[in-house]
């Protein structure tokens, strides 16, 4: 069997390449009819991320312990599926004051390939690797793939570069685990099958939606295992523009008694950092006590506070 007629056969047999039972007469359905039709298709996808929801809890734990070694978390994708990836990377520096070298995203096509598709870049998985060899991607790393059909062949060259290196790795896909050639490559497999899309092979829909949401969970929860998060507040954000600088003076305010003036002068003695403020309001301290009690206890705002009434 020739290689066109083995890549037909593959795709014909994946969940994302089916034809929607429910879907079947959408191109006669008015603009409320189709959205209806796509939002029940939509409800589904929550249900299917919670089957793997202890999985990702284990990623979340190894990504946490690749950043707390100093390594990073490095996504890597095609298509929809990349383009995913360097969102989720880019949205964290302004979200939880990271670097941002600590979360990057590797694109098929590279940053072109983000605003205009560049469909045969996910073909080669040498490219994958060789993108992959271009961060100097170690043992303190974390590579996730992102691939809907689990077989794109750019995400598993970077997998299989990155378990060279001896980093952890992830994938991210919409099909069944079973149909993943990885070569006992992959550490943790979060395979979340949505089944056939609204419109056959439309993998920016359902499956688009699945790996965002995943996406959230991971660095979310990592971020939140590092202190980044006080109660369920982010304070370690960067404050970039006018609406994070608001923000970060309604976060003092939220949880000190502080006026908008002062909560904007606490903020300024503390450089303009959230965290350092808060402890220094609610510790009644100086900028440095607050930044070593912070040190103390690894970023985390409620164990600094709790030490102090201990």
């Amino acid at each position: 069997m020739n290689t066109d007629q083995t890549l037909f056969d593959e795709l014909k047999a994946l969940e994302t390449e089916q034809r929607n039972p429910d879907t079947m007469h959408i191109d006669l359905a008015n603009g409320a009819e189709i959205a209806a039709l796509i939002n029940d298709q939509d409800k589904l996808v929550a249900g299917f991320v919670n089957k793997r929801l202890p999985e990702i809890g284990q990623a979340i734990e190894m990504i946490r312990a690749a950043f707390l070694k100093g390594g990073r978390l490095i996504y890597a994708g095609a298509g929809t599926s990349g383009r995913l990836g360097v969102l989720d990377a880019a949205e964290c520096p302004p979200t939880f004051g990271t670097e941002p070298e600590q979360v990057i995203g590797l694109m098929a096509g590279g940053t072109q390939a983000m605003f205009v598709a560049q469909e045969g870049a996910e073909d080669s998985p040498e490219a994958g690797a060789s993108d992959v060899q271009s961060v100097d991607i170690g043992p303190e790393d974390v590579l996730c793939g992102l691939a809907a059909s689990g077989r794109t062949p750019y995400v598993l060259g970077a997998i299989k570069q990155a378990k060279k290196a001896g980093a952890g790795t992830i994938m991210v896909c919409c099909v069944t685990a079973g149909r993943v050639r990885h070569d006992n490559t992959i550490d943790i497999m979060i395979d979340v099958p949505v089944g056939q899309e609204v419109i056959m092979g439309s993998t920016r829909m359902k499956s688009a939606t699945a790996q965002k949401m995943v996406c959230n969970m991971l660095t979310t929860g990592a971020m939140i295992r590092l202190g980044k998060v006080y109660e369920n507040v982010m304070v370690d954000l960067k404050l970039t523009n006018k609406k994070l600088v608001e923000r970060a003076r309604r976060i003092i305010m939220m949880f000190t008694s502080l006026t908008y003036e002062e909560a904007a002068f606490m903020l300024s003695e503390a450089d303009n950092h959230v965290k350092t403020a808060l402890v220094m309001s609610l510790g009644n301290m100086d900028k440095l006590q607050a930044r070593e009690l912070l040190h103390k206890h690894d970023g985390f705002i409620r164990a600094a506070l709790e030490s102090l009434e201990a």
